[in-house]
């Protein structure tokens, strides 16, 4: 496919410019990386890649997440340019765009799934050759790798511990906004450069309706309250924001911890899966209890289509894959009920799950979506046990009683179209619990 070319800015790019280098942290205000950047150079140039390594391998030109980042990049270029400068935006494998830059050192956050670590190990040799250099900030997390840990210097593996050492451990030092601001006078003055349009890129337009980026406050107020009522707006939405660092997580914590103790709670268990993914890095395709893979899965295609369409017969799983479908986002209750279905009722791996989650969900991040996946399917650290079969009649009895949501995402429930359930419950329930210990007693 044909690589848009940023000729312009690649000129512009000398050995007197730095480069603050956006991944997922696509904002000016309360950015560890560029604030650095600022703080200490001038003449900063802010350059994004879409990155071809990540880009080849969605299998859909209409991908929603694609066109999120576009409209996040088109708000940050127009920030940028009301200050006089520009956003640079580059469309290839970044190591080879590296190769052809030449700046005086580039600045950026780190990054922690194993594609990025090893992307960035090769741009710093890249850039050190060339006598720049590549510095980089932790930004998207409170607490980063090794900063929790147990008193014997290992990393936790169960998450409440954990969070009581993260409580403890916090102060306002972690949680104080970086003021970026300050600094704008450092940014490169240039003419407006050009952002590809989604087609030369490769993609197109959606249409899909992203949540808004606004904190709600009274939401998160009543957060404990309501979380796990799919058919109310109980929850903040702010996942997507998140994912892409258009809001600050430190922003988050400072409400959270004004506000409420359970969504501080959420945003804690984020940490904990960035940190059980640096520290055990085989999550990403293995089980996290090596025992589990020994696992005999099922594994029907035509069950797992199912699955994927929305058409198991079980009203609350169905809602939750079409909500998903829809509109790239699944209530977390509902989550954890279909993510419990495929691996429990259906005796599918977790990872055609975790796969197609991975396609579909806008705020898809690998550290959280793998660490939930696992939990689901009991393979992960502080997993439910394998013998927690969640029950979907009795799970929409306690959360959605009045069928409010699942109406919304199965309107022909109770006629002839609506699908015959693919499973019986009872059924299911008394092969998975032959099936796990069948292979972790093998």
């Amino acid at each position: 496919m044909k690589r848009f070319e940023n000729k312009i800015a690649a000129t512009a790019i000398n050995e007197t410019v730095t480069l603050f280098w956006f991944r997922r942290d696509l904002r000016l205000q309360d950015n560890a990386g560029l604030y650095y950047a600022l703080k200490e150079n001038t003449s900063v140039l802010p350059v994004f890649i879409f990155d071809t390594e990540i880009l080849d391998n969605l299998d859909d030109e209409k991908d929603a997440r694609v066109e999120f980042i576009h409209q996040a990049l088109q708000q940050v270029k127009t920030e940028l340019e009301k200050l006089g400068s520009s956003l640079a935006v580059f469309h290839g494998n970044p190591v080879e765009i590296f190769k052809r830059l030449n700046p005086k050192a580039v600045y950026t956050n780190h990054d922690y799934e194993p594609y990025g670590n090893n992307r960035d190990a090769q741009v710093k040799k890249i850039l050190e050759k060339k006598g720049s250099r590549l510095s980089s900030f932790k930004d998207i997390v409170i607490f980063e790798k090794a900063e929790i840990i147990k008193d014997d210097g290992t990393p936790y593996t169960v998450y409440t511990p954990y969070s009581k050492k993260w409580k403890t451990t916090l102060n306002s030092f972690y949680v104080k906004s970086y003021p970026v601001e300050k600094y704008f006078s450092s940014l490169l003055k240039i003419n407006p450069l050009p952002l590809p349009d989604l087609g030369a890129i490769g993609f197109s337009r959606t249409g899909m309706a992203f949540p808004e980026r606004k904190i709600k406050q009274l939401v998160i107020e009543k957060y404990h309250l309501q979380r796990d009522i799919p058919g109310i707006d109980g929850t903040s939405r702010l996942s997507v924001h998140l994912r892409f660092g258009r809001v600050s997580i430190r922003t988050l914590v400072q409400v959270a911890l004004k506000k409420n103790e359970k969504w501080l709670n959420e945003l804690i268990w984020r940490d904990f899966y960035h940190m059980i993914l640096w520290h055990f890095p085989h999550v990403e395709t293995k089980a996290f209890k090596p025992a589990y893979d020994r696992i005999a899965w099922r594994n029907d295609p035509k069950e797992f289509k199912a699955w994927c369409e929305g058409r198991t017969g079980y009203p609350i799983v169905d809602a939750g894959m079409r909500e998903l479908n829809a509109t790239g986002f699944m209530h977390n209750r509902v989550r954890m009920i279909v993510a419990s279905f495929l691996t429990k009722h259906l005796l599918i791996d977790w990872r055609w799950g975790e796969a197609y989650f991975a396609k579909k969900l806008l705020d898809f991040d690998l550290a959280a979506n793998n660490g939930g996946w696992q939990w689901a399917a009991g393979s992960g650290c502080d997993a439910a046990p394998y013998f927690r079969v969640f029950n979907p009649y009795l799970q929409t009895e306690k959360f959605d009683p009045e069928l409010t949501y699942i109406k919304k995402w199965a309107p022909e429930l109770g006629t002839a179209e609506y699908p015959k359930p693919i499973v019986d419950h009872a059924v299911a329930r008394e092969r998975v619990l032959k099936a796990y210990p069948a292979a972790l007693n093998s």
